[in-house]
């Protein structure tokens, strides 16, 4: 991080637990330079042991990482973040619109059979990323299943996790891959308006459709970190901390470049 940027992270970090007279030991190493390790590990998609020597220690880096995503601060730093970035942009900090998508990946070797399937529609072998984004493309929510889940099956199970943490929800776009029950339940469960936007069936290549290409160009951001480009993580939550930290390093050059300008 640049020290621009840092001055943007710092207020927002979660605060330990030694700091707030909680108990327990300081921290052995700088936040600084525990967030620019496992960012330079999302960017370049290396290996936790090929961290290099220049930052701390890789099994301090990652148990940093685990902690941060077992107990939710990652998503909660992420939050905070994005509620900075909806005010400089004269947004509110609590949205009532998103879309919702999903993108099947190829997943690796060491991802098992437990979590892993095959999406017949795109004919990949791997997970599939559930996303929930605000109509400024800034991520809400996301749960990373085996790609054989259908969108419908696993948008329930997000979409009430999204209306619970998000109160005033009230509107979300999305593909004909959502129609079905999915509508009424989201009505009649979530108090939420589930909006269909379908391509035409007359029109041909590549069409730019409203709301929808919004969250694609979340995809394109996540596509562009090389440890999101295939899934690498033994485990769901991983894949989905990952997936959190790959937008916290997006929303921290939108604020510094705000504020710069």
């Amino acid at each position: 991080m640049t020290d621009a940027e840092w001055a943007v992270v710092r207020p927002l970090l979660p605060v330990p637990g030694w700091m707030r007279g909680r108990g327990g030991q300081p921290e052995a190493y700088c936040h600084r330079a525990i967030l620019d390790a496992v960012r330079y590990l999302v960017d370049n998609g290396i290996k936790w042991r090929a961290m290099p020597g220049d930052f701390p220690p890789w099994d301090r880096v990652y148990a940093f990482f685990r902690r941060w995503r077992d107990r939710v601060l990652v998503q909660e730093f992420h939050d905070r973040l994005r509620g900075r970035v909806r005010q400089e942009a004269g947004r509110d900090a609590e949205q009532t619109a998103g879309v919702i998508d999903s993108q099947s990946v190829k997943a690796d070797a060491v991802v098992g059979a437990d979590s892993r399937g095959f999406d017949g529609g795109k004919l990949i072998n791997g997970r599939k990323r559930h996303v929930v984004v605000d109509t400024l493309g800034l991520l809400l929510g996301v749960m990373v299943t085996s790609a054989d889940i259908s969108d419908r099956a696993a948008a329930k199970v997000l979409l009430e996790r999204v209306a619970d943490a998000r109160h005033r929800l009230e509107l979300v776009w999305a593909d004909g891959g959502y129609t079905g029950s999915l509508v009424e339940h989201c009505l009649a469960r979530l108090a939420l308006v589930l909006a269909m936007v379908k391509r035409s069936d007359d029109r041909r290549g590549f069409v730019v459709l409203p709301k929808r290409w919004i969250v694609e160009r979340l995809f394109a951001h996540l596509m562009r970190s090389r440890r999101l480009a295939r899934d690498v993580e033994r485990r769901t939550t991983s894949a989905e901390a990952m997936i959190y930290w790959s937008m916290t390093m997006v929303m921290t050059r939108r604020l510094t470049r705000s504020r710069s300008g």
